[in-house]
C-alpha cells in the first residue's frame, strides 16, 4: 500500500501539471482581451490608417488613365456601370461580358484593360504594397468595399459557373499538400484553435466566425503598416503553408473567396477594419 507521503507527492505533482496549462489558458485569454481592447481604441475612421487608402482609391476611381484616357467610373462591378453601393457585398459573381466568375480585383483588372486600355502587366507583377511602394489595387478595393459598409454579404450562386466556383473553392479549402501536408482546414476546420496569440476562426461551417472574418476584409494590418485585401490574405496563407503562391487575380483565389463568402453569408461589412 502506498504511504500517505507518496500520495501527497503524487497529488502535488498532478496539481502542478494541471496548473501549468490552466495558467497558460488564463494568460492567453488576458492577452486576447488586451488585443481586442487595442483594436477598439484604434478602430475609428479618424485613427485607422486604412481610410487613407479609401481616399486614394476614390481619386484613382475618377482619374483618367490608360491609352483611352478615361476613368473607371463606367466599370460595371455587378450592380450596373459606375454603381458601387452593394457591389463588394455581392462579389465574387459571374460576369457575362467576361464569361467568368470574378472577385473585385479580377474585375478591376478587366475594367482597366477593356475600358481604360491600361497595361496591367506591372500591377500583376507587384500587386501588393511594400516598403516605399504603394498599391493602386489595394487603394481601389478599400474605396469600393467601403461603399458596401453596413450591408450583408450575399453572393449570387445561381449561374452554373458560380456553382462550379463554389465547388472548386470548397475542394481547395480541404485539399492538403506541399511539404507540411497542410490545407486551409488545418487551421480553420475546428473550433478553438490558436496560433501564438491569435485566435483562428472556424471557416469550414457557415456562421459567426466566417461572417466576422470575411466582413472585415480589406483591413489595415498594423504589423505590416499596410492595407491588405483578401487576395493578399489568401496569397499569404498559401505562402505560410509552403504551397506554390497563386498568381494575382487567379481563379484559385476567386474560387476560395466564393466558398468563404458563402460561408459568411449575412455578415455585415465594416471595412476597412484594423488587425494586428
Amino acid at each position: 500500500m502506498r504511504s500517505k507521503a507518496t500520495l501527497r507527492t503524487g497529488l502535488c505533482a498532478l496539481v502542478i501539471l494541471l496548473a501549468a496549462p490552466l495558467a497558460a489558458l488564463a494568460q492567453d485569454d488576458a492577452s486576447e482581451k488586451e488585443i481586442e481592447r487595442y483594436r477598439e481604441m484604434i478602430n475609428d475612421p479618424m485613427a485607422n490608417p486604412g481610410y487613407l487608402a479609401v481616399d486614394r482609391g476614390e481619386t484613382l476611381w475618377a482619374e483618367k488613365r490608360g491609352t483611352k484616357n478615361v476613368s473607371l467610373e463606367s466599370c460595371d462591378l455587378g450592380e450596373g456601370p459606375g454603381k458601387l453601393e452593394g457591389a463588394y457585398a455581392h462579389l465574387p459573381r459571374y460576369f457575362k461580358d467576361a464569361d467568368q466568375v470574378m472577385d473585385i480585383e479580377q474585375r478591376l483588372l478587366w475594367c482597366m484593360e477593356k475600358i481604360q486600355g491600361f497595361d496591367t502587366k506591372a500591377i500583376r507583377a507587384k500587386p501588393f504594397s511594400g516598403p516605399g511602394r504603394g498599391s493602386d489595387m489595394e487603394d481601389l478595393v478599400a474605396f469600393i468595399a467601403n461603399k458596401s459598409n453596413g450591408m450583408p454579404i450575399a453572393i449570387p450562386l445561381t449561374h452554373p459557373k458560380e456553382k462550379q466556383a463554389y465547388a472548386i473553392g470548397e475542394a481547395l479549402f480541404f485539399r492538403r499538400g506541399a511539404i507540411n501536408d497542410f490545407s486551409c482546414s488545418t487551421c480553420h476546420g475546428e473550433p478553438g484553435k490558436r496560433i501564438r496569440l491569435q485566435a483562428l476562426p472556424q471557416l469550414d461551417v457557415p456562421g459567426k466566425d466566417a461572417q466576422m472574418t470575411m466582413a472585415s476584409w480589406p483591413t489595415y494590418r498594423v504589423s505590416q503598416s499596410a492595407l491588405r485585401t483578401m487576395q493578399h490574405r489568401l496569397w499569404d496563407c498559401y505562402r505560410q503553408m509552403r504551397m506554390p503562391a497563386p498568381d494575382y487575380g487567379s481563379e484559385v483565389v476567386t474560387a476560395l473567396t466564393v466558398f468563404l463568402n458563402k460561408q459568411a453569408e449575412g455578415g455585415e461589412l465594416n471595412v476597412p477594419s484594423i488587425k494586428r
